[in-house]
């Protein structure tokens, strides 16, 4: 533990929604869902507009619909999150070389290690300092806690949530704790605290009166030691700059199960490309190429395949794909697939293009005369020449205009799909920081609708080149007793 509140959390409100309330002038205020959309999607993010009517995250989409009918329902744009993410990394990065990013919109921040606080009042103001930053750059708000741990700095700012800053000043801990239910713990999730609160468990206070001892009689050696601990307001745990990422993979869960062997395929190699893209937009590579297949009882299989060498190439990645799947049996169905890359690194082989003529020659001998077919149906899949299932037009459509995503047209200009169906996309033309935009539908096939790239959520941000060279930096002294919460 610190003896001055110099670690930060910091964790954007509602991050998707709110990217997309910035994004839309027509959506600001509203109840707002991102997440998948179909028969099995999830929520993602809701809006605190949404969260009134009980919509929150992980919650089945069809549920959040019977809640919030009224809703804003769209697919996340990745690209855009990713793009504002940086812009606010980059941000606490010049705050200290100490940065611990836990997600897109969450990270710590060991203001000691960056000389921009050792006492409550640098941290408060370097706080508040970095969340005028984040808006002026950003258009969106985020909260912050301050506390001499990670794990009371975490608590804090869930308390500043919506837009706020808490500050819980060294030797508090365990007052402030002590009322709160044990799931406010980290590692105490709904298993360990149903158990808990059959042992008469219910607050931290609780878990601090009964002791180490029986802690660990309860939940084992580890846990307990770790847990009383926790109670007492103890946490030693350093902020750890960014580690390397050890995996690359997208993957995509389907409204209606695939049968069809090609169908499957040609899903597979779709997401291999995408996969690739993802791993070279991040200027890395890749050794091993991983399968995800969940069929339709739920049994998921993995497989892999280690290539010679580091890759970006998506031929092989596609290829290599492709033969992993032909090792699976997708009789009955398939509900989810998904394509990955481990054993990353920042160069590729010289010989890439051997890899790639490798893999080609293979597929050739396995679809020579005598040989039998990459997919002969002995795996239920079908004849290996049988054309894909058809998709209906309201599946086609969906596909190619997802709801929430960024278009062109020739003589409107920006806009969003606001939904897709029979044949048209409706259509919102508006841009951020504009007035509400009109709508129009056009047929799915209109030659000057165009898909697009998202805007940027401010115009003209606020130049932060120099930054945070105008904080003023931490001065030794006493801690103020100053401390609590501060709110805009």
């Amino acid at each position: 533990m610190r003896p001055a509140p110099t670690i930060l959390h910091l964790d954007m409100d509602a991050f998707y929604a709110s990217a997309e309330q910035a994004a839309k002038p027509s959506l600001r205020g509203k109840a707002v869902v991102v997440g998948g959309l179909g028969s099995r999607g999830v929520v993602a993010t809701a809006s605190y507009e949404a969260r009134v009517l009980g919509v929150h995250s992980a919650m089945p989409t069809a549920q959040a619909r019977r809640l919030a009918p009224n809703a804003a329902y769209l697919v996340p744009r990745f690209s855009l999150y990713r793009t504002v993410s940086e812009q606010v990394m980059e941000l606490l990065g010049r705050l200290s070389p100490l940065v611990e990013p836990l997600s897109l919109d969450e990270a710590f921040v060991d203001l000691e290690a960056g000389g921009m606080a050792d006492d409550s009042v640098s941290a408060r103001t370097t706080g508040e300092r970095l969340r005028t930053a984040i808006r002026e750059v950003t258009g969106l708000s985020g909260s912050v806690g301050l506390a001499g741990s990670k794990m009371l700095a975490k608590i804090a700012s869930e308390q500043a949530k919506p837009d706020g800053l808490v500050l819980i000043e060294p030797g508090t801990e365990r007052e402030l704790l002590a009322p709160m239910s044990v799931r406010t713990l980290p590692g105490v999730g709904p298993a360990t605290g149903d158990h808990l609160r059959r042992a008469g468990m219910t607050t931290v206070h609780d878990l601090a009166e009964a002791g180490e001892a029986e802690l660990v009689r309860l939940v084992g050696k580890a846990h307990g030691h770790g847990l009383h601990r926790m109670a007492l307001g103890l946490d030693d745990r350093p902020v750890v700059a960014e580690r390397d990422a050890k995996s690359v993979s997208v993957e995509d869960t389907f409204d209606v199960d695939l049968h069809d062997r090609v169908r499957v395929r040609a899903e597979v190699e779709r997401l291999a490309v995408r996969c690739v893209e993802r791993l070279r937009s991040a200027d890395r590579s890749g050794r091993t190429v991983v399968l995800k297949v969940r069929r339709y009882d739920f049994s998921t299989l993995t497989r892999s395949e280690t290539l010679r060498g580091p890759t970006d190439d998506p031929t092989v990645v596609r290829e290599a794909a492709a033969r992993l799947l032909e090792a699976v049996d997708t009789t009955g169905g398939v509900r989810l697939l998904g394509v990955g890359v481990t054993g990353l690194a920042d160069f590729t082989q010289e010989d890439l293009f051997a890899q790639a003529a490798d893999a080609r020659e293979l597929a050739a001998r396995s679809e020579a005369p005598g040989k039998p077919a990459a997919d002969d149906g002995e795996r239920g899949g079908g004849p290996a020449d049988e054309e894909p299932a058809r998709e209906s037009a309201e599946q086609l459509a969906a596909r190619r205009w997802p709801a929430g995503h960024d278009v062109r047209h020739a003589e409107h200009g920006h806009g969003w799909v606001q939904g897709s169906g029979v044949g048209r996309v409706t259509v919102r033309f508006e841009e951020p920081g504009g007035p509400v935009g009109r709508v129009v539908t056009f047929r799915i096939d209109d030659p000057e609708l165009s898909t697009a790239d998202p805007l940027p959520l401010v115009r003209d941000p606020v130049d932060y080149s120099s930054w945070p060279a105008s904080l003023p930096k931490s001065r030794s002294g006493p801690l103020s007793a100053a401390g609590g919460e501060s709110r805009p």
